[in-house]
């Protein structure tokens, strides 16, 4: 009995016994602590940490800021990179004023196709060549001008009854090209031209175009028939109004421009 309790505190195979306190003492003492230092020292992987952490920092600042911007809690803050427009342009300069006394009777609206092409005899397209498709929307008025009446253009019969007026024939205006309306459809260019712009650009390169279109409107507003529409309409104008004051018997006449 004294053998078997005598074995009772000895370790197992199976279940080796518990360091004591002794023994952990001692493997303590033998063990060198591990150490975090790295070959090219601390200082490296510390700066590295600390970069780290200030961008994440700045990122998360950054990303409050914008969420109290969108709260409204700071209307003030404002992208420090957004987009500037400065205006430099002089204020406008009054040239002159016209006393206008014409009745606009008709209005024709346009749009023409130009198609035009500059090049060289003998010099291939690819090398000098300008052509051009530009599609060009405008307006041209038709009216009356009252300052050209003159004496005696108005008729009154005695009953007081009847009228006859006598009045310039209508004239055509401007043409109005509607810029907003207008654009270059296409546009080719040779290899000298292209080179040519990277040197100076003409700004005024498109201003033939313009031209060609306000001549290609005029002519055709000059064949629409838009003078007669303006001799119709200031005829009905007139008459409706003198049959106001009166008149039973309204007669308009045209006289040649």
């Amino acid at each position: 009995m004294m053998a078997r309790d005598a074995g009772i505190n000895e370790p197992t195979k199976e279940f080796p016994g518990y360091p004591t306190g002794d023994d952990l003492k001692e493997r303590s003492a033998a063990t060198p602590e591990p150490t975090t230092d790295t070959p090219g020292g601390s200082g490296g992987g510390g700066a590295a940490r600390g970069l780290l952490l200030l961008l994440g920092a700045a990122a998360l600042a950054v990303v409050v800021l914008l969420g109290v911007q969108a709260t409204g809690f700071l209307p003030d803050f404002r992208n420090p990179f957004a987009k500037e427009q400065t205006d430099r342009s002089q204020p406008p300069l009054l040239k002159s004023i016209q006393d206008l006394s014409r009745y606009v009777a008709a209005e024709g609206n346009f749009q023409v196709v130009v198609d035009t092409q500059n090049d060289r005899r003998n010099v291939p397209d690819f090398l000098l060549n300008e052509r051009t498709l530009f599609v060009g929307a405008g307006s041209v008025e038709a009216y009356v001008d009252f300052t050209k009446i003159g004496e005696g253009a108005i008729v009154q019969s005695a009953d007081g009854k009847s009228v006859e007026i006598k009045l310039p024939a209508p004239q055509l205006g401007e043409t109005n090209l509607d810029l907003e309306k207008s654009y270059v459809f296409a546009e080719q260019r040779g290899l000298l031209n292209r080179l040519g712009d990277l040197v100076g650009n003409d700004p005024n390169r498109q201003q033939q175009v313009y031209q060609l279109a306000e001549e290609r409107i005029t002519g055709a507003a000059r064949d629409s028939g838009l003078s007669a529409r303006a001799e119709e309409n200031t005829r009905k104008m007139l008459e409706g109004l003198l049959r106001s004051l009166g008149y039973q018997q309204i007669t308009v006449t045209y006289t040649a421009p």
